[in-house]
């Protein structure tokens, strides 16, 4: 068990309005919709515009989780993005985020780069300041425009990533905090396995298949996650003091359909009773989990009280998971 006197209060998100179909993509490379939904359960991604970038898509999701929640959001007193497709290399997302929403000069911003776990690294930042009393509300945003990195000529990459932002409430609660458990871990010794230039020409002795575009060595990814994920959740499921039958929503980070199955099976955990985004989003890396809970929310499947278990995976290589109750 964690120390906790912090709950998510409230979820948003949002996407892009432009859509990118299977088969749109069946037009620009050799793929097909068949292949891409039977490999990796995608459907298709959303877009970003030419003038569109992170911290639009951040404010968008907030202002959704404002309006869709009643929350008033000119009380926080923190802003935490996590994204590795930043507008700048700096000021931060998180800065602009502060500015377009017209928040105080008091509220402290940060941005974070775990890549599909930056979400769930966001939370465990969030509890721990709120825990602390350094913070009584906290804006957790997990927000990407990958599309802007994607070469659409490299079929292994382009039918896999979209866009899109999830927003996360937390709030001091002492009375009834939700934060249970968490776990994390990172292999460093992947990090040429999947990776998008930045100003070094090489990494880990490997130099780049590619410059300032997004790749991955799609094999070795999968074989991380589904060694990984199942280990880390009964890691977590003991921290907690918990069974995987407690865990009413399991959230892995939405990277592909059969890794997920396969994860699910590993954990004996049902299906039905996961929650995913990849099928209408595509992978939008640190958004993929927001997302999914948003979704689940819009139709009405999640409840006050639920357990949830979420899990992100990806890019270092790391890791992080954490049991919460909503």
């Amino acid at each position: 068990m964690i120390s906790s006197k912090a709950r998510i209060t409230a979820f948003g998100a949002y996407v892009p309005e432009r859509q990118l179909t299977n088969h749109d993509l069946e037009k620009m490379v050799d793929t097909s919709d068949e292949w891409i939904i039977q490999r990796t359960g995608i459907k298709k991604r959303h877009i970003s515009a030419v003038k569109e970038f992170t911290s639009d898509l951040a404010v968008k999701a907030i202002e959704n989780l404002s309006q869709s929640s009643g929350k008033i959001i000119k009380d926080v007193d923190y802003i935490i993005v996590a994204t590795f497709t930043p507008d700048f290399y700096t000021p931060s997302c998180a800065a602009l985020v502060q500015r377009a929403l017209g928040l105080p000069k008091t509220v402290g911003v940060l941005d974070i780069n775990a890549a599909c776990a930056g979400f769930v690294q966001g939370l465990f930042i969030a509890n721990s300041f709120v825990t602390s009393g350094l913070a009584k509300k906290i804006l957790v945003i997990g927000a990407e425009v990958i599309s802007k990195i994607v070469d659409y000529a490299d079929r292994n990459t382009c039918v896999l990533f979209g866009d899109g932002a999830g927003a996360a409430l937390v709030e001091r609660d002492e009375n009834e905090p939700g934060f249970l458990a968490g776990y994390y871990g990172s292999d460093g010794n992947g990090g040429e396995k999947l990776y998008c230039s930045g100003l070094a020409t090489s990494i880990n002795g490997t130099k780049f298949h590619k410059q300032k575009y997004i790749w991955q060595d799609g094999r070795s990814v999968y074989n991380f996650a589904i060694k990984t994920v199942p280990h880390g959740m009964r890691e977590l499921l003991k921290n907690a003091e918990l069974s995987i039958d407690d865990i009413d929503w399991f959230v892995p980070h939405s990277a592909n359909m059969r890794m997920i199955q396969f994860i699910c099976k590993e954990l004996k955990f049902p299906f039905e009773k996961t929650l995913t985004s990849l099928v209408e989003f595509g992978n939008t890396s640190a958004a993929t989990i927001p997302l999914a809970i948003w979704l689940a929310e819009k139709n009405n499947k999640i409840k006050k009280g639920d357990i949830f278990a979420l899990y992100g995976f990806g890019g270092g290589f790391n890791h992080a998971g954490i049991i919460f109750r909503f």
